[in-house]
């Protein structure tokens, strides 16, 4: 059975059909399980190869995260997943490892393998190196804060004024050693991190200790040595915000391992609210990064940019290329750290 049989049997016409194939979200459900189901009895495949060329397009895109281990990275892919899968889109995902000249070269094999788009996730490359992808018809999405500033879309969350906020909130309370613990990378993500803690500290006319800002790994072990570090010192922080859960999960190992109470004497603060931030003991009081939805929202931006080039649509392609999309974070408030019933009231307020 081919698509014209299928379109007569349903009583639809063979574009109909073909966005049920193509663009499914588009095709109003009744009539889109009366089409699957017909094809199901059928056992009708389409040739998504063949398609391809006859639409000079691949039915693939490209997707660089900067490190498969890291939890929050495999959120935001399974948003771009997610919508991938309702498009019949094969998702290439490359492992950058935070090494720029790896992301180059995955660049590279991605536009020879002429994939229909790539999103890249806190990107090392340059704005000029972006614009010579989008040159070559590849449409581009970035999702986090990236190096490059190029015009294309942006989709990210507002991590300077999310810390901001937490710090500001936990000096409500009463804390005033207030310690951030930063990962190397993402690079620029965690700068505009210290700014916003730094920012939160000179509202309150609170000097900035210099042994309270330290930088490590972006992992469990980088956790653990920076949180060494503090508990070594004579006057210990009341409070360490980490700007990941993985390394607050470290932060959490360590104080474990030294006999310090959590969050009697020590309160932490961890950022994403990746799922197993709700599993360890206390459950990690925490910033929620829409993670998913970044990677849905990234998604849809890229194959609406795949759409109107597809039908030569100038226009909005321009338009679409200088949208930046702005997510809210919002804080989890568990056992972790002190003061939760006041931080609750003043979270809903």
């Amino acid at each position: 059975m081919n698509i014209k049989q299928i379109a007569k049997q349903a009583g639809v016409s063979v574009a109909t059909v073909s966005r049920v194939l193509n663009h499914p979200e588009s095709v109003a459900p009744e009539t889109k399980e009366k089409i699957e189901r017909i094809m199901q009895e059928a056992e009708y495949t389409p040739n998504w190869f063949a398609r391809g060329l006859n639409f000079n397009k691949t039915k693939t895109i490209g997707l660089m995260i900067p490190h498969i281990l890291n939890p929050a990275n495999m959120e935001i892919v399974k948003g771009v997943e997610d919508v991938a899968r309702q498009k019949d889109y094969i998702t290439f995902m490359c492992n950058v490892e935070n090494d720029p000249e790896k992301e180059r070269q995955y660049a590279e094999s991605l536009i020879h393998r002429k994939v229909d788009g790539i999103i890249l996730i806190s990107s090392h490359l340059e704005a000029d190196e972006i614009e010579n992808i989008y040159s070559q018809g590849v449409p581009v999405v970035m999702i986090g804060e990236n190096k490059g500033k190029p015009n294309v879309p942006v989709v990210r969350t507002n991590c300077q004024q999310a810390i901001f906020k937490a710090v500001n909130y936990l000096m409500e309370v009463g804390y005033r050693k207030i310690a951030i613990l930063y990962g190397k990378t993402p690079e620029l993500e965690n700068k505009r991190k210290i700014e916003g803690y730094e920012q939160a500290l000179a509202k309150e006319g609170i000097e900035r200790n210099p042994a309270y800002i330290i930088a490590t790994e972006n992992n469990i072990e980088g956790g653990y040595l920076g949180a060494k570090r503090f508990i070594e010192m004579q006057e210990r922080p009341e409070v360490i915000l980490a700007t990941s859960d993985l390394i607050a999960f470290g932060v959490m190992d360590a104080m474990k391992d030294h006999n310090i109470r959590m969050p009697e004497e020590i309160s932490i603060i961890g950022f994403d609210n990746i799922r197993m931030s709700n599993m360890v003991d206390p459950k990690l009081t925490t910033i929620e990064k829409p993670l998913h939805k970044m990677g849905v929202v990234g998604a849809r931006l890229l194959f609406d940019m795949i759409e109107d080039a597809d039908q030569k649509n100038q226009a909005y392609l321009e338009l679409h290329r200088s949208k930046e999309i702005e997510l809210q974070s919002k804080i989890k408030i568990r056992k972790s750290c002190g003061h939760t019933e006041r931080l609750q009231e003043m979270f809903r307020g």
